[in-house]
């Protein structure tokens, strides 16, 4: 089972077996774990809208990618997470989550993700169903240590198109190549992942999201601990994903960047406190509500 040779062939040879193990080494933190994420081989430049993807998964019609969120509660032992949370994320939105510490907006994240069950209520998302949403999750369990390159972790996002067993297709070494282009570290593909700073590794991770070609994609802290240099780099992704009416809801901090980047926004204190439009939204009133509340 090798990548055939290519420019950026000998960094992926042998791919497949090492992924396998790698696959185990990077489970749950970006989701590869308890939700069927992510679509197979997308185009990566202009990500144009055809009826299906390079392995021949469907997209979904009329890019059908809104999430219903439907009197959703979640408990935490004794304690509720959530409470009553109803609302839409409409298909194409780019939405923030905000609010204190505790107030649950990872939590909400997870339920949408489909890797934490609610205590009550629905969520309905088509894509999720469809498998079409991918999530990068605030923590990692990834070893740093496990030897895995750049390559053969952002090729994950193509897990989907070959699977433990089966070859992966010649292109696979290609879209991976376009991805760690798009995040500015193509020269990073031969090196381990032990060797990456964490704005390097944050990167490596939005190009597996890349590949993954997905409908939905959520984001837990996207930009923690990264430099600012970094942070442009995925806001531009992110912007890009918008502009192809991706549905994209990430969780945040800083409220500058929430308005200059994100349309709506969602003040979260385990209820929602306000959620729109984030010029009308984004308010300080709104903001101390949030704080009573948490």
């Amino acid at each position: 089972m090798v990548i055939p040779d290519g420019e950026h062939g000998p960094a992926l040879r042998d791919a497949p077996a090492r992924i396998s193990y790698a696959r185990a080494a990077v489970r749950s933190a970006s989701g590869m774990a308890g939700a069927a994420l992510g679509g197979a081989i997308g185009a990566m430049r202009g990500w144009r809208a055809n009826a299906t993807d390079r392995s021949g998964a469907p997209r979904l019609p009329g890019h059908d990618n809104g999430i219903e969120v439907r009197n959703v509660s979640v408990r935490h032992g004794r304690r509720l997470a959530l409470e009553a949370v109803s609302g839409r994320f409409a298909p194409g939105s780019l939405t923030a989550v905000v609010g204190p510490n505790g107030a649950g907006k990872s939590t909400l994240l997870n339920v949408l993700g489909g890797l934490m069950p609610a205590y009550r209520g629905q969520v309905v998302c088509a894509a999720r169903a469809h498998h079409r949403m991918a999530y990068l999750q605030q923590q990692t369990e990834l070893d740093r240590e496990f030897p895995v390159t750049v390559g053969e972790l952002v090729g994950l996002g193509l897990w989907r198109s070959f699977g433990p067993f089966r070859k992966p297709l010649p292109i696979v070494a290609e879209r991976v190549a376009e991805a760690l282009d798009a995040v500015g570290l193509t020269d990073q593909i031969d090196r381990q992942i032990g060797e990456l700073s964490v704005g390097q590794l944050r990167r490596a991770f939005f190009a597996r999201l890349l590949l993954q070609d997905a409908e939905v994609v959520l984001l837990d802290e996207p930009f923690a601990a990264v430099d600012a240099r970094t942070v442009d780099a995925l806001l531009a992704l992110i912007a890009r994903w918008h502009d192809e009416r991706r549905t994209v809801i990430a969780v945040m901090h800083d409220f500058a960047q929430v308005r200059a980047n994100f349309p709506s926004t969602l003040i979260l204190a385990r209820s929602p406190i306000a959620w729109g439009e984030t010029h009308d939204i984004l308010t300080d009133d709104n903001l101390a509500k949030a704080l009573d509340a948490a």
